[in-house]
């Protein structure tokens, strides 16, 4: 029998008394792409939250595979830029690195790790940006810093909180089809309000406002 990678069975959350989550089940496997939408206030940040251990489930468990459990293969997250203090004094290389300090396996020493780093930056188009403050990049290149970051643990599932917010429509397109791409490599959960573009790239998609649908898409 395949194990889910991660498994929210029953799940439920309120804040002060206020259900925000209530009775969530849902299995992610090695390689799943599954879009999450939702309205505003849907619960779509407590569960990730959730997910990443920031919070603790009042109702219902969540089961990790052993591989995630152990942190052998972290989770990656990607969050919402709009909680990003952009007058934080480091640069784009030393985003990057930071990401490390969540492999359980560490880099043999400082140079694997910067050539590692360099690499995905390379890869994100922001290699001209290596020195740079974060504060001075725009939306769509602090995204790719930070997707650089979330990817340098090397994860099995990676966690995107609405990437293509603050992006114009190119970039947030380029960024899904690097997400495609990855697929190949990680499971991927990917929260937007972008339907159209959850619909033509995630294999599955849910619509999360309190309680935890499957939602049609046509590929």
């Amino acid at each position: 029998m395949i194990k889910p990678l991660l498994h929210i069975h029953q799940l439920s959350f309120a804040w002060d008394q206020e259900p925000v989550l209530e009775d969530i089940d849902l299995k992610i496997f090695e390689n799943d792409f599954i879009g999450m939408i939702g309205p505003n206030g849907g619960g779509k940040t407590t569960l990730i939250k959730l997910m990443l251990g920031l919070l603790n489930p009042q109702k219902g468990k969540i089961y990790f595979r052993e591989d995630l459990r152990s942190g052998k293969r972290p989770i990656g997250y990607l969050p919402q830029m709009k909680n990003l203090d952009r007058s934080f004094p480091i640069t784009v290389l030393d985003v990057v690195r930071s990401g490390a300090l969540m492999r359980n396996q560490s880099f043999k020493g400082r140079e694997e790790e910067v050539s590692r780093a360099l690499e995905l930056i390379t890869e994100m188009g922001i290699s001209g940006k290596l020195h740079n403050a974060i504060g001075e990049l725009s939306g769509g290149e602090m995204q790719r810093a930070f997707l650089c970051r979330a990817l340098i643990s090397d994860p099995k599932l990676l966690i995107l909180d609405e990437p293509g917010t603050y992006v114009d429509n190119r970039f947030a397109k380029e960024i899904f089809d690097k997400l495609r791409d990855l697929n190949r490599q990680m499971a991927i959960l990917l929260v937007s309000h972008d339907t159209d573009m959850v619909s033509e790239y995630a294999k599955s998609v849910v619509y999360l406002s309190r309680t935890l649908s499957p939602y049609p898409v046509s590929n």
